[in-house]
């Protein structure tokens, strides 16, 4: 039986296996803009992502770096006919996710 979220399952695999991340949430947004002009006639379900990514192979890299770390694992998803449209990141290192964590216990961040 064929999955009914193959993009999404691409991601997970793609990124656990070149990012060996200690974080990976992966939000379909799709259904917020399926309306888009862009959109008319996408019978994709699939089409905007939003990613959050901790892992440690983002450790000394700037963020640019980071995000064209995953785009490029990422390429043929991006580049492909009804594949993904749009991408949104927030990569983070361990240290990164770590003081991001305390900040929302301490209530500076919510």
């Amino acid at each position: 039986m064929a999955s009914s979220t193959p993009i999404e399952n691409t991601i997970r695999q793609k990124l656990t296996v070149a990012l060996s991340p200690i974080t990976l949430q992966i939000y379909n947004d799709s259904n917020k803009h399926a309306h888009h002009k862009a959109m008319e006639g996408v019978t994709s379900k699939e089409t905007h992502f939003r990613l959050v990514i901790t892992s440690a192979e983002f450790t000394g890299k700037p963020q640019l770096a980071r995000h064209r770390m995953v785009n490029a694992l990422l390429k043929e998803e991006l580049e492909r006919e009804g594949g993904i449209h749009a991408l949104q990141l927030r990569t983070l290192n361990p240290e990164e996710e770590e003081k991001l964590d305390k900040k929302v216990e301490e209530g500076v961040v919510g």
